[in-house]
């Protein structure tokens, strides 16, 4: 019931995005430039965008540091270990993927 849910919300929302690229192309090849929704939008996407990137650096710092402290204080114990180590890989994997996401993203902006 619940993947249900998650998969008609993924599918309303890849519809929704092509339906409002599509209407953007148009719009744009015809000379009519870039309508009112769409630039307002655009400007959401990029404020969301610019908050995720200012908030990912110190929350992956806060999780790395976490976890490197949950190993420091395990005294021993193994399942600690692990867990701390699993942070700080979680934790890192994490940040780089934001990072890349915003790569691609600019690739494409300046392709555009």
């Amino acid at each position: 019931m619940k993947k249900t849910k998650i998969k008609c919300y993924v599918i309303f929302v890849l519809i929704l995005s092509i339906i409002l690229v599509s209407f953007t192309f148009i719009s744009t090849s015809f000379g009519l430039g870039t309508p009112k929704l769409v630039s307002t939008m655009e400007k959401a996407f990029e404020n969301i965008e610019s908050w995720l990137i200012k908030l990912a650096t110190p929350m992956a710092a806060v999780a790395v540091g976490s976890g490197l402290f949950m190993q420091k204080f395990s005294f021993g114990d193994e399942e600690k270990i692990r867990t701390g180590k699993k942070l700080v890989k979680t934790a890192l994997f994490s940040y780089a993927f934001v990072l890349a996401i915003d790569l691609v993203l600019s690739a494409i902006q300046s392709l555009i």
